[in-house]
């Protein structure tokens, strides 16, 4: 496999990483230049997804796309999303057909089919959402559509040869066809998390944070091994006539976790007080409607304290089932909830040790 991954950051990495432990050949298209990554002998080339150019000068002698690289988050300027997340996609696609890469593997995420209902074991009969709260859901959902209808969308090989008259070089040319196949983790953690988890701690050990709601909902997390090796599992059977062409898959750990139950745990394991105040839903949801509003109108305010879009996941059951992935491409969970636990504990205690003192 001579691969490309968009992204070096957390899930990109540990995606590197992978295939680099498999012996495969590996290059990164990021914004940065991973120094850690260039340390060990991968090419990183650097530049936006927004660019065309740029994306095309990646895919070059690549084979299998891993499209990782994304705009996240629960607020920020909704042009910016949709740029990154879907037209940066389309270029992807696009150059993929340029380039004549016959895989590739989209990360997207659960809440593509997240509407602020409750959601119990879902899986993938789900629609995709009637109305989003968040812009990230809302131009992932855009993306995944994208990738998913390329599914067998042909490009031509020409077999070049100066000397070949016009129709022997024609019977020299291919067609072949591009895979593509979606990955839907949900709330991914881990050692290293950049994104859920420091949020938490942050709020958490300003006094900031409340519980939105009763404080039982159930929710699906995704542990970063773990999809990471997804990609890769979906990947080495991706072909246009397979199962998994053209269809998405949600990437979910055995067992759901009692969201604040797992705060909480997270939080006395590193010497944070355990949040006890509580909000109920409904004024949580106002008061994330009025910061929006407020945040929009002055955007120097920064980041809403909450949001709608925020309310909802902290208080909604919103589990789902990875039956179909582990039916169509053996996907695995080998890492217990309470080895991930440790690993995240052991780098927290690192890298949060001023919040410990």
């Amino acid at each position: 496999m001579k691969a490309l991954v968009t992204g070096g950051g957390f899930l990109g990495g540990k995606i590197v990483e992978m295939l680099l432990d498999r012996g495969e050949q590996v290059k990164v298209l990021g914004r940065s230049r991973y120094p850690h990554l260039l340390a060990k002998g991968v090419e990183c080339v650097t530049g936006d997804i927004r660019d065309s150019s740029t994306v095309n000068r990646a895919l070059k002698g690549v084979d299998t796309v891993f499209h990782a690289a994304a705009k996240a988050g629960v607020w920020g300027d909704r042009e910016e999303f949709f740029s990154i997340n879907s037209r940066g996609t389309a270029n992807i696609i696009q150059g993929c057909l340029l380039n004549h890469v016959e895989k590739l593997v989209y990360t997207s995420t659960a809440s593509v089919v997240f509407n602020g209902e409750d959601i119990f074991n879902g899986n993938e009969s789900l629609p995709y959402a009637d109305k989003y709260l968040a812009s990230y859901p809302e131009s992932k959902a855009m993306g995944e559509r994208m990738v998913l209808d390329a599914h067998g969308w042909e490009f031509v090989v020409e077999k070049t040869n100066p000397e070949a008259d016009e129709i022997t070089h024609r019977h020299a040319s291919t067609i072949r066809k591009l895979s593509t196949c979606s990955l839907r983790p949900h709330l991914i953690w881990g050692p290293g998390d950049p994104h859920l988890v420091p949020r938490v701690l942050t709020q958490a050990s300003k006094g900031k944070l409340k519980c939105v709601g009763e404080g039982v909902n159930l929710v699906s997390l995704t542990y970063i091994d773990h999809v990471a090796q997804a990609h890769l599992q979906a990947a080495d059977v991706l072909a246009p006539d397979s199962a998994v062409g053209g269809q998405p898959y949600f990437i979910i750990d055995p067992e759901p976790v009692a969201l604040w139950k797992w705060i909480n745990h997270l939080l006395r394991n590193l010497n944070i007080p355990p949040v006890k105040r509580k909000m109920p839903f409904r004024p949580a949801y106002a008061l994330g409607a009025g910061a929006e509003l407020l945040h929009t109108l002055f955007p120097r305010l920064g980041e809403p304290p909450i949001t709608r879009f925020v309310a909802n996941i902290f208080a909604k059951n919103h589990t789902f089932s990875s039956e179909k992935a582990r039916r169509d491409f053996n996907f695995e969970t080998p890492v217990s909830p309470s080895l991930g636990m440790r690993r995240m504990l052991e780098d927290l205690q690192h890298t949060y040790r001023k919040i410990n003192q």
